[in-house]
């Protein structure tokens, strides 16, 4: 029997980065800093900046009957640019394309370190993973580059009047949120590259010796043992003394 286990070591720490990341992901995903605005008027957002994520908008106001005021910010809402709409839709799939990687990867080392049985379904479940996870990377760093490029450029969000929020930011930096799901996509894609190299060799599956089902010490059994059993007149199994031993004890 052929084992595995040394073959995977590297694919064992692409399976703890891959779930890292996911968690890295899912935290982007809820984070509301991808774009800190700074704001002019501080007569309502008293702090001058405010927190534009995908999924709300936030600030802090001393006016306001609430002192951190949040706007929830929907894919039905119109006024949202494209990339903020791309992002909610990609970065859930990120979330759930992970789950699912993981899952997979898990499986795959769970036959390279456990399994002796169907070995040639290996080779094509780490692809899978693999695949997998270099798909959430993607998905992950599409909308976070996007995002980017609008906070660099310095583009506007027609916020409806009841936002209190400016269209046009006096500036815009990159939050903690953009930086945080880049480094969660950079390990995901790294996750991904070292389940698709795995080179596991076909011809060790074909040279397999089958296993050895016969007696360790004395080589493989047959049926001479039984087949005395029956080997007297009638099937009588029951003990006989020898006459030889009889006519020579008498003499």
């Amino acid at each position: 029997m052929i084992y595995l286990a040394h073959t995977a070591h590297r694919q064992f720490l692409g399976l703890i980065a891959g779930f890292l990341a996911w968690i890295l992901t899912m935290a982007t995903a809820g984070l509301n800093e991808w774009r800190l605005w700074q704001v002019e008027d501080v007569s309502v957002v008293t702090a001058g900046v405010a927190w534009v994520g995908i999924w709300r908008a936030c600030f802090y106001s001393q006016v306001l009957p609430q002192f951190e005021n949040c706007q929830r910010l929907s894919i039905s809402d119109d006024f949202l640019p494209t990339e903020i709409l791309v992002a909610q839709v990609l970065i859930m799939l990120a979330v759930i394309c992970g789950l699912a990687a993981n899952i997979i990867a898990a499986l795959a080392m769970r036959m390279v370190y456990f399994s002796v049985e169907n070995r040639r379904n290996i080779r094509p479940v780490f692809l899978l993973a693999g695949t997998l996870y270099v798909l959430t990377g993607t998905f992950c760093l599409v909308p976070l580059v996007w995002n980017m490029i609008s906070v660099v450029n310095n583009r506007a969000i027609n916020f409806p009047p009841e936002y209190n929020l400016p269209t046009v930011p006096v500036r815009q930096h990159i939050g903690s949120a953009i930086a945080l799901g880049i480094f969660a996509s950079i390990f995901m894609l790294i996750s991904g590259l070292l389940f698709l190299s795995y080179r596991y060799a076909w011809k060790a599956l074909s040279s397999e010796a089958p296993r050895d089902t016969g007696d360790p010490l004395h080589g493989p059994w047959t049926e001479t043992t039984l087949a005395q059993k029956n080997s007297l007149p009638n099937g009588d199994s029951h003990g006989r003394d020898n006459p030889a031993f009889h006519s020579e004890e008498a003499s």
